[in-house]
């Protein structure tokens, strides 16, 4: 397993605010995603590493790693190797923890430490990419996209999960009541922590979606250069999975 890289800096609010907001989390972190997504998150999950089609001898980069719930779940379905990066030192302490106890997962996965904006890895060094709850916590979510997009060879998947608003009026509703009230109370039951993270989506979804639609999320998917995508909202609009193929060399900018 490769070793941690070393600190890296803490560049902008919402850098700050991710790493923040993640530090204190990782012992509760995969139960608590859970109850908070109602359950859903772990299928949320499984569709979007269903939309990877990854072969037992590629290699897949795991953005945003957290826990490596993902990396996890890649290895089981594909057999594939994977590198999972993450700017969370707390964060990949839970998914060292999870190698540990696993020694045919640990002779699969590796951890870095590292940014999703500036990743350490050479142009098409991964045959497919995965993130999950990222373009949130990043000040520019197009240079992200082209950068994630720079290190795929052409032809691999890229996939990605993320909460969502709904789009029918009496789901928008419900879904507002929940995360204004529901998560909030349901964090402060298991910690002062949780609660926080609870108040902190119910404001940072709805906020991101007002200023980036998910028709200009896919506008700047297809200006990094991938190609082909799609959009699949699930649980009555409450997350959405998309994919889309890298594209030809001339296909992303340089972030």
């Amino acid at each position: 397993m490769n070793g941690l890289e070393e600190p890296i800096p803490v560049l902008g609010q919402l850098k700050r605010e991710a790493l923040e907001l993640f530090a204190p989390l990782p012992r509760h972190y995969d139960r608590v995603a859970a109850v908070l997504s109602f359950g859903q998150d772990p299928r949320w999950r499984r569709a979007m590493v269903g939309a990877v089609k990854a072969g037992r001898e590629d290699r897949v980069l795991d953005v945003a790693t957290g826990t490596g719930m993902v990396a996890q779940a890649l290895v089981e379905r594909y057999g594939c190797k994977v590198v999972g990066l993450d700017q969370s030192a707390q964060m990949l302490a839970g998914a060292q923890a999870r190698l540990a106890a696993d020694r045919g997962l640990a002779e699969r996965v590796s951890l870095v430490r590292g940014e999703a904006e500036r990743l350490p890895f050479a142009e098409q060094e991964f045959d497919h990419l995965t993130f999950t709850y990222l373009l949130r916590y990043v000040e520019d979510p197009g240079a992200t996209m082209a950068e994630l997009a720079r290190v795929v060879k052409p032809g691999g998947r890229i996939a990605s999960l993320e909460f969502a608003v709904p789009r029918r009026a009496a789901w928008r509703l419900a879904w507002r009541f929940y995360t204004r009230v529901g998560l909030p109370t349901l964090g402060r039951a298991v910690s002062r922590e949780w609660a926080h993270t609870g108040r902190f989506l119910s404001e940072s979804i709805p906020s991101f979606y007002e200023r980036y639609p998910v028709a200009r999320v896919v506008k700047l998917w297809e200006e990094a250069g991938i190609v082909e995508v799609h959009v699949r909202r699930m649980s009555l609009g409450g997350g959405i999975v998309m994919w889309g193929t890298r594209g030809a060399d001339d296909g992303p900018r340089s972030a």
